[in-house]
């Protein structure tokens, strides 16, 4: 497969790429983001881009892929509803909508959470623009489109999130997740496992379009 990976300097997206990388079955691995990942591998092609509403400057560069691992999010804690939506909804579907112009034949991964409202009418606003991305996302013309809500999600092999103070709390917390995945492994998951399950839902599809923390752990 070759596969094109959005938000790969975030703590999900840094696990995403590095499963991809060690992947036998995957023969090339586009990053496109706003900043380099510092990651060198003879797999591994980058590409900076600081518009993510307009790729019509690199589109010839985005053709030939298999699948979409869209890693690429915010917390929505203190911010209002219009630019979280600019930041969720809108950046998501522009970098969507192009790829399934493009790649007809790809598989379009995308990263949510657990609590993701589907019918967009909860009291939750980061529920609500989640739950609009994925039914929009379910209408692009791609081979398949699948959903990941993974909740608690431990970071593995030097992932870190890019938010000062959630990494500190997973530095603190360190000691708790191994015996967390142990003893509530439907409410934990890592960063290794999600990579893994994109990788085997690409590949092979799912019965599913919606994978829950259960799914995404099964894989």
């Amino acid at each position: 497969m070759r596969v094109i990976v959005f938000g790969a300097t975030g703590m999900v997206g840094q696990g995403v790429l590095r499963e991809c990388l060690i992947d036998p079955g995957i023969e090339r691995v586009l990053v496109v983001g706003r900043s380099p990942t510092g990651v060198r591998n003879a797999k591994l092609t980058e590409i900076i881009h600081g518009d993510f509403m307009d790729y019509s400057t690199i589109e010839v560069r985005l053709t030939g892929f298999d699948a979409c691992f869209f890693c690429l999010g915010v917390s929505s804690i203190g911010m209002n509803e219009e630019r979280y939506r600019h930041l969720t909804y809108d950046i998501t579907l522009a970098a969507a909508t192009t790829l399934a112009r493009l790649n007809p034949q790809m598989t379009f991964v995308y990263v949510t959470g657990a609590g993701t409202d589907s019918t967009e009418q909860g009291a939750l606003m980061w529920a609500r623009v989640k739950g609009k991305t994925e039914n929009d996302l379910f209408r692009l013309p791609f081979k398949g489109a699948y959903m990941f809500r993974p909740g608690a999600i431990q970071p593995l092999h030097g992932a870190r999130s890019k938010t000062a103070w959630v990494q500190a709390v997973y530095d603190v917390s360190w000691p708790l997740w191994s015996v967390l995945r142990r003893i509530a492994p439907r409410l934990v998951t890592s960063t290794e496992q999600i990579g893994r399950a994109m990788i085997r839902v690409a590949r092979d599809g799912y019965p599913r379009r919606v994978l829950e923390m259960e799914d995404i752990n099964s894989l």
